[in-house]
């Protein structure tokens, strides 16, 4: 039997400035990421299908989100989506390739649209999320133009969508 997938958590939840709250957070990520996966199986997906796109969600909330941005899951700033797939899922990939960032592209759009079936997020935050997730002839330019790059190039590079938040 499937659970419910209610979410019974506010915006200030997911604020941490110490360690401690930090970890807090992280254990309330995991906790929206299960409730995630059990959503998208009572929606018809397969349990194998359901988890790469949790496991790919995982990598955009708690390593890129928390860890790297020290951002609020569910204070979604403009160019978050840009800024993970034009640069830093690129940079922290062994061998970028776009097939790959596609899935994770998925898993984000899914995701963003769960939290916002649980009020977590607003329709015009779902709306901009959404936008930079489906550029994806942008981000393959830029997944070519990393695998390109040759001599200094890095810095030109990275200065058409540096990873900083």
């Amino acid at each position: 039997m499937i659970q419910s997938t209610e979410i019974e958590f506010e915006q200030d939840d997911f604020e941490f400035d110490s360690i401690d709250e930090e970890l807090l957070v992280d254990e309330r990520c995991q906790q929206v990421l299960k409730q995630f996966y059990l959503f998208l199986q009572q929606q018809g997906m397969a349990a194998e299908q359901a988890s790469e796109l949790a496991f790919s969600a995982d990598l955009y909330l708690r390593d890129y989100l928390i860890d790297f941005g020290r951002q609020n899951i569910v204070r979604p700033q403009h160019g978050i989506v840009t800024k993970f797939a034009g640069s830093w899922f690129i940079t922290h990939t062994l061998d970028p390739e776009f097939v790959m960032l596609e899935r994770h592209l998925t898993a984000i759009t899914e995701l963003y649209r769960f939290m916002n079936r649980q009020h977590l997020i607003s329709v015009e935050e779902l709306a901009f999320l959404l936008k930079e997730a489906g550029d994806c002839d942008y981000y393959r330019q830029r997944i070519d133009s990393f695998l390109n790059i040759s001599g200094q190039g890095y810095a030109d590079w990275d200065a058409g969508c540096p990873a900083v938040l």
